[in-house]
């Protein structure tokens, strides 16, 4: 190891950039990696970590698996739950916040992104892990209790969430932006081979029976046209008289990836606008993109916003849409597989995708820490249990969740903050992401509120539901109640912001891997963090120090500065190179 540094820290009134989990309050004699960057070169040395050992060294790196870095942070879970805990709401918004130490400290890790990724000169990057400490309503927390890394963890949440809410559709919504949006995501799961994304073909045994019975049903249907259609077919001279059955629909939820333009809109409006593409190699869907009949990119951008979607076959004249689709998709692939599926920024694939990178694992794991347990049969188990719940949600009729002006407000100024910063670091390149990765938020929130709805018994008694207010005083009295209001706890709704910090940070890597668009020189992760992870006021010198340690030339940390003070990001304390950061609006 390199060097070896203790620093002393006062965790009372520790100034903490609340949307950056590299700065944290922590207790003694605690190693933090997140420093490490190339082989025996100095590191970025967390600022807000005190009285802990600093391994400033590659050396070390070999020893750890997939080089997490454990930082820590004040819980946003202490307390009892449904309490509304503001210092860990305001931690969010995007400047800093003096917060007081009460209770409890919560792990938080860093994956390394390996120097042969980032190009020739580029230092090693630090992208953020999820707050591993977090009370997810199930079947949250017992699906990612399976992961055996933080990152696995990570995709396991993010993989349940895709397919969860993919089966949810239409049942479950939200207002947003003038319409309503549904938890159909778009999930990109970026990892080196065998980095351990192969987690994820256990994620889509959770809706295969929901899958299995959908084509069970189709089979019999489908039997059915066939008795009928030789019945019609004997008729003979009477058959002119007769109508000939219909064919059903060839109903589905999991949709193949490998497919073309027509066929997967087939699929879709056979399906009622609804289904799940779920793939373990992105190629797969990059080679349909590029075939001759394989250009149904244009699908996937019009299923994010629940657009119509439509086709026409002039050779049978045959005409088919509908009116809203609720198309999700689950993808992992390597980082030279992104480029094909994502050609550029400007593309809106890019946009509406939420992506997370996953670091190549550097040492061998214990194949048989498992007590020998089938973790296919425990999640086909799970998968039969949430077909059954899904039956509670789609009986129960339809639920819009609905958030309190505070949460409204605190989201707002969340996503204002995180616009500015991403200007002030891309440009307008990340604008649109940051706009989609908003409505992504909330489709995540429903998820997991609807999930909590389900830990009731009686769905219709779950303190988290009221019946909507336009439904009618006789239906209340008879109990038929078929649309609700739903709002989710203070503290799942500040977990699931919390994610916004890091799915932000893995997007702006993920950037990195295409080609600049309006500027010539892309600014990377590690330097949209830069400010991120100062402390609340700091000098112009421990600024450039930061920055040079973090890989940015002192000139161009310099420039960054000046705009940031321009912008009103940061403001001069004194006018002597000594600087702070607002706090956010109505603190």
């Amino acid at each position: 190891v390199g060097t070896l540094e203790v620093r002393k820290c006062h965790i009372v009134d520790t100034a903490q950039n609340l949307l950056d989990i590299r700065q944290a309050t922590t207790t003694t004699h605690q190693v933090a990696l997140a420093e490490v960057a190339g082989n025996h070169e100095l590191g970025v040395e967390s600022k807000a970590c005190q009285e802990h050992l600093h391994l400033l060294g590659r050396g070390i790196l070999r020893l750890v698996e997939h080089h997490e870095s454990i930082a820590q942070r004040t819980t946003a879970h202490v307390g009892e739950r449904g309490d509304l805990d503001h210092a860990a709401l305001h931690k969010l918004i995007g400047a800093l916040t003096i917060h007081h130490v009460k209770k409890g400290i919560v792990e938080r890790a860093h994956v390394r992104i390996d120097l042969f990724l980032e190009g020739a000169g580029q230092k090693a990057q630090v992208l953020p892990c999820f707050d591993n400490r977090t009370l997810w309503p199930a079947p949250l927390n017992e699906i990612t209790a399976h992961g055996t890394t933080r990152a696995q963890q990570d995709i396991m949440l993010l993989g349940a969430v895709t397919v969860l809410g993919a089966s949810m559709n239409s049942h479950v919504r939200c207002a947003y932006g003038g319409k309503m949006i549904s938890p159909s995501l778009q999930t990109f799961i970026v990892a080196l081979p065998a980095s351990g994304k192969g987690v994820l073909s256990l994620v889509r045994l959770l809706v295969e029976p929901i899958h299995d019975e959908i084509r069970l049903h189709t089979a019999e249907a489908m039997k059915q046209y066939r008795k009928e259609k030789g019945a019609y077919d004997s008729l003979g001279k009477e058959r002119s008289q007769a109508t000939p059955p219909a064919l059903p629909p060839d109903r589905m939820f999991l949709i193949s990836g490998n497919n073309t333009g027509t066929g997967i809109l087939q699929n879709i409006m056979d399906s009622e606008g609804i289904g799940l593409i779920c793939e373990s190699e992105a190629d797969t869907i990059s080679t349909a993109i590029g075939s001759e009949h394989g250009h149904w990119s244009d699908t996937m951008r019009k299923a994010f916003d629940h657009d119509r979607l439509s086709y026409n076959r002039r050779t049978d004249r045959e005409y088919r849409e509908v009116k809203r689709s609720y198309l999700s998709v689950l993808l992992s692939g390597t980082p030279a597989q992104v480029k094909p599926l994502i050609p550029t920024a400007e593309n809106g694939l890019f946009s509406r995708q939420l992506f997370y990178y996953m670091p190549a694992i550097h040492k061998w794991q214990n194949q048989f820490d498992r007590q020998d347990t089938d973790l296919e049969t425990v999640f086909t188990g799970l998968g039969m249990q949430w077909r059954e719940q899904l039956k509670r949600i789609t009986a129960g009729g339809l639920f819009t969740l609905r958030l309190t002006p505070e949460q409204k407000e605190l989201f707002n100024n969340l996503f204002a903050n995180l616009f500015i910063r991403s200007h002030l670091a891309n440009g307008s390149e990340m604008a649109s992401s940051v706009a989609r990765l908003a409505i992504n938020i909330c489709r995540i929130m429903q998820v997991v509120a609807m999930l909590r709805v389900l830990e009731s018994d009686d769905i219709a008694r779950s303190p988290h539901l009221t019946p909507d207010k336009d439904i009618s005083g006789d239906n209340l009295k008879d109990g038929i109640i078929t649309r609700w209001d739903m709002t989710i706890l203070p503290s799942d709704f500040n977990s699931v912001l919390e994610l916004t910090e890091s799915l932000y940070r893995h997007a702006t890597h993920i950037l990195s891997f295409l080609p600049g668009t309006e500027i010539s020189r892309r600014s990377n992760a590690d330097r949209d963090a830069l400010l991120q992870s100062m402390e609340r006021e700091f000098t112009r010198s421990a600024f450039l120090l930061q920055a040079e340690a973090t890989g940015i030339k002192p000139g161009t940390a310099s420039t960054w500065l000046k705009r940031l003070v321009k912008h009103g990001m940061i403001e001069s304390v004194d006018g002597k190179g000594t600087y702070r950061k607002p706090l956010p609006n109505g603190m």
